[in-house]
């Protein structure tokens, strides 16, 4: 199994694009979208990223590449997607934490009726780097009574030590630094 999963990270990394001072000057961008043009890769990768959590109620997949991964997962767990979303995005009401950036803050939203209480949630995105969006994601889906099982990320940043803001069981298909 170890195995099997070394050869699809390294699948996965021939295929992801490293973009320089993108968004901004300093940062090198990990450009996923090679992944997403790959059926065969994509699937394997969207198995990997759901197997072995247990029973699953809610996906909930943070804006916004995390709902292209939430939602193919959404029939292998048969589990419903939550949006977390930035302020303002979402129709419903809604409820809201606040969080802190390297530069300021944002917020994240879900729909009051995404979660029940006692529901098994599973956070999902593409890209775990500081952890701070995703300690938010699981701060919202605990809020509204939900028991957060894990957080599953295609791609994991190691060198900036995000899961160590998260209190949940992490899983990275890829890890680089």
């Amino acid at each position: 199994m170890i195995d099997a999963h070394r050869a699809l990270a390294e699948r996965v990394a021939a295929r992801i694009r490293d973009i320089p001072d993108f968004p901004k000057p300093g940062i090198l961008f990990k450009d996923i979208t090679p992944v997403l043009l790959d059926p065969r890769l994509f699937g394997d990768a969207i198995a990997f990223m759901g197997d072995d959590w247990g029973p699953v109620d809610r996906i909930v997949g943070m804006e916004s590449r995390g709902f292209i991964f939430g939602a193919a997962l959404v029939e292998r767990l048969s589990a419903g997607l939550v949006l977390a979303r930035k302020k303002g995005k979402l129709p419903f009401a809604t409820v809201a934490v606040a969080y802190g950036l390297e530069y300021g803050s944002d917020t994240l939203e879900m729909h009051t009726d995404a979660i029940a209480p006692g529901d098994r949630v599973l956070v999902v995105d593409d890209l775990l780097a500081t952890g701070g969006t995703a300690h938010a994601t699981i701060e919202l889906a605990r809020n509204a009574g939900g028991i957060v099982v894990g957080a599953t990320f295609l791609v994991e940043l190691g060198f900036l030590d995000g899961r160590a803001r998260l209190d949940v069981p992490v899983r990275s298909l890829l890890t680089v630094g």
